[in-house]
């Protein structure tokens, strides 16, 4: 569990971002383009660039490190080699490449194989594996179904999902895409302009949204549909 009691970000002339909420279990953060969930993951990456500022209070069960965190970006491609072979780009036992691999619902013959030999949603699945190689406790996902058909789409939400019930670990999940996370996370934050304007349990939120804001973002997602447990 990770109490995010402070995270601001801001640059000389201006504040970026400024919130707080708290990670239970699954939460996903919504917001459009620009909104700030992109430099809030990098912050709890410690990825920010030098010229910005940061202040944050965060409280956390566990050390938040690069053994503990694992990030899954939204072009998978950027995170491995393409002239190396996918059992070269994990950095443990061969039991463990085998076991998360199962996990994510692949092949263990996909181990001898470049990544241009594999596709997309492979692709995605296989940087989920190497995350979950490490024994991490906080699973950070931006945008990762964006670049996906539908059918590959719904694979990585079925395999999130059966991840968040299967391991104990807490899940961040980045997007604009409301419909990805209505099923795998519990809680969701709403941020616009870098500022938590609505927060609440997932399906409260998308059934009876009180900001005008998530209104808006509900509308355009999902065209006034209504979602129930």
């Amino acid at each position: 569990m990770l109490n995010i009691n402070k995270l601001k970000i801001s640059s000389a002339h201006k504040q970026l971002v400024d919130i707080s909420f708290d990670i239970k279990d699954s939460i996903a953060l919504i917001g459009e383009s620009g909104s700030g969930k992109s430099l809030t993951l990098k912050a709890l990456l410690n990825l920010l660039p030098s010229t910005l500022k940061l202040e944050k209070n965060i409280n956390s069960t566990f050390e938040l490190n690069y053994d503990t965190i694992g990030f899954i970006p939204q072009n998978p491609f950027t995170s491995l080699s393409m002239m190396t072979k996918i059992k070269d780009q994990f950095f443990c036992p061969i039991e463990k490449k085998e076991e998360v691999l199962k996990l994510v619902d692949l092949d263990i013959s996909l181990l001898n194989k470049f990544p241009s030999q594999l596709s997309g949603g492979q692709i995605q699945r296989i940087v989920i594996a190497i995350a979950l190689s490490r024994n991490i406790k906080l699973l950070l996902l931006d945008e990762p179904t964006t670049a996906l058909d539908f059918e590959n789409k719904t694979n990585i939400i079925n395999i999130v999902n059966d991840l968040k019930d299967k391991l104990n670990i807490n899940i961040l999940f980045v997007t604009h895409d409301i419909e990805s996370i209505k099923d795998i996370c519990d809680d969701i934050v709403i941020i616009k302009n870098g500022y938590v304007v609505e927060f609440g349990k997932t399906q409260e939120v998308l059934n009876k949204p009180q900001n005008e804001y998530t209104k808006k973002l509900l509308n355009s997602s999902f065209k006034n549909k209504k979602f129930r447990n």
